[in-house]
């Protein structure tokens, strides 16, 4: 994928029932192809997949480089990864992501930043997931509280 020209999914987009990780196959696909433009690969967004899932951002990278495309990547991460979690392991996850926040202090300043930038007439967006699909032109149409 060449993030210099196009967008990876949306955070909120679930591959193998967890969010984040179809995103995280594109930029691992940039990131194997020099093509990440300003995107980050095994960035504090991928970290908590990665974490989750038992695999360090170099070595799934490869194994996306090796294995080519989205549903060989599904197929290996649901067999030696997902398979191994509970639902309600899966949920949580899920659940946690999809409510992820700034922390005070320098990550809140950003974030606030950024949606300044992005949004300013949107101070219900409070979610990094909110912001990154606002950034790359997705709509929001559910405000968190």
């Amino acid at each position: 994928m060449d993030l210099t020209k196009e967008i990876p999914r949306s955070p909120k987009v679930k591959m193998d029932g967890i969010v984040s990780l179809g995103r995280m196959i594109d930029k691992a696909g940039a990131f194997n192809e020099g093509k990440l433009g300003e995107y980050d690969y095994d960035c504090p967004h991928d970290k908590p997949v990665l974490k989750f899932l038992g695999i360090d951002g170099a070595t799934f990278a490869q194994k996306v480089a090796e294995l080519k495309d989205d549903s060989a990547v599904a197929d290996w991460v649901q067999r030696d990864f997902i398979s191994k979690k509970t639902p309600q392991e899966i949920a949580a996850f899920n659940e946690e992501r999809e409510n992820w926040r700034p922390e005070p202090g320098p990550h809140l300043e950003y974030f606030e930043k950024m949606r300044s930038q992005i949004a300013p007439d949107r101070p219900e967006i409070k979610t990094w997931f909110d912001l990154l699909d606002l950034e790359e032109k997705r709509p929001v149409l559910v405000a968190h509280a």
